[in-house]
């Protein structure tokens, strides 16, 4: 007799929508025998097709694919001439790939808190600015968002560029405008745990033609491209160094498939995500995220905020035991203290400021001992650590159906009910 499946599906969003279309638009590429983006016997040019459609869907001027979201991140501060004697302002509820991206800049990260939205806390933001601050990078971690519209006003008002991380919240918005849209630059990620797939793929989109053109000369060989797809090495504002993250044509025509169906992939996510708040709200004084748009978030992930640490851990032991989990490869109903590498204070190559090398680089850097005091370890954003530490996380995937999310809440109101809470 086969065990019973999993109540959670996977937390792998846009891979539930692979179908024909994608196999057709990969299939097409595949006979065409041209995988490559600039020239190939028969090139059927769905990066560029990719591009349109995000600055279609985001209003934005510009649009470039790249092969990673990890990359994108990269090419995005090195395009924003971000380096030593520079620090980039960030959450602590964030990605590795976050701060990776700005110790290989040779830049300093400098933490700020979050709110109760999960999102930076724009109070904080204003508190930790120096003078050597020159952009700050806002996350959308799990799909949420929070004052994005009062931190992007207060970098300006600083002279500071602003970096949307958009890749947990593609197809998201806020009161009405697209996230991705806010920010000087702004990254996308197509990799399996995101709401549209490909495996692996990232975007940058920017307004300004100067970091463009930085940012397609830093994403292939360091230098741009004319119409035949040629390098041109003649113009000295774009000769830079580059790290060869160019998006192939079978990524690119995947992810023209998978870009039809987002708002249909995020809508699902949202109506399950609120379906799931409105249940759960109240059982044992939990209380959700904070969620300013309910109608503009993407929903990926439910944050559940407790009344303490020990109640969540309870809860979450007790919703365990009877059934609320996931496969053996996913990573679901979890204290927000085993979430590994998203917060600030469990990525070990940060709190030892351990550089790219043995140099030690930035923190060795001439050009950073003005962050000689900057601690990275638990304790240095009180909000974040109290959020964490009282804080379950159930990933929210569109494959899950209206029964099993009532059956899910009814199993977290009997474990309450067990526990006498």
């Amino acid at each position: 007799m086969s065990e019973k499946p999993p109540l959670l599906p996977y937390e792998w969003p846009g891979s539930y929508y692979i179908g024909e279309e994608e196999i057709e638009a990969v299939t097409r590429v595949l006979l065409a025998r041209s995988p490559f983006r600039f020239y190939g016997s028969d090139l059927q040019h769905t990066v560029e097709q990719l591009e349109a459609a995000y600055r279609q869907r985001l209003g934005r001027a510009y649009a470039l694919a790249v092969n990673s979201g990890t990359a994108a991140l990269s090419i995005a501060l090195s395009a924003m001439d971000v380096g030593p004697g520079d620090e980039v302002l960030l959450p602590g509820y964030l990605w590795v790939s976050c701060i990776s991206a700005v110790v290989r800049t040779g830049a300093i990260p400098r933490l700020v808190d979050i709110d109760d939205t999960f999102f930076m806390d724009p109070n904080d933001l204003e508190r930790k600015i120096t003078p050597h601050s020159k952009v700050v990078m806002v996350v959308n971690m799990s799909g949420t968002t929070g004052h994005i519209d009062r931190v992007v006003e207060i970098a300006h008002a600083h002279g500071l560029r602003v970096l949307e991380d958009t890749a947990q919240a593609n197809g998201a918005a806020f009161h009405g405008k697209p996230l991705g849209s806010f920010g000087d630059m702004a990254i996308f990620s197509f990799q399996l745990n995101k709401n549209m797939t490909a495996g692996e793929g990232g975007m940058v989109v920017c307004d300004d033609p100067a970091l463009f053109d930085r940012a397609v000369a830093l994403h292939d060989l360091g230098y741009p491209r004319n119409a035949e797809g040629r390098l041109v090495t003649d113009r000295p504002d774009c000769q830079l160094w580059g790290q060869g993250s160019r998006m192939n044509e079978l990524s690119a025509a995947m992810l023209v498939a998978q870009e039809r169906k987002l708002d249909t992939i995020t809508a699902a996510m949202r109506r399950l995500n609120h379906r799931l708040y409105a249940g759960l709200a109240g059982i044992a004084g939990m209380q959700p995220r904070r969620v300013l748009d309910p109608a503009g978030d993407s929903g990926p992930f439910a944050l559940l905020i407790w009344p303490d640490p020990d109640t969540c851990q309870r809860m979450v032991a007790a919703t365990r035991a009877a059934g609320v989990v996931t496969g053996p490869l996913g990573l679901n109903n979890i204290p927000m203290t085993e979430w590994g590498l998203h917060l600030y204070y469990n990525n070990v190559s940060l709190t030892q400021k351990r550089g790219v090398n043995s140099a030690g680089r930035p923190w060795s850097d001439p050009a950073n001992t003005f962050a000689a005091d900057y601690t990275y370890t638990r304790g240095a954003l009180p909000q974040a650590d109290d959020l964490f530490g009282r804080t379950s996380l159930l990933s929210v995937p569109p494959a899950l159906t209206d029964e099993a999310c009532d059956l899910l809440i009814g199993l977290f109101r009997q474990a309450a009910a067990d526990l006498g809470l």
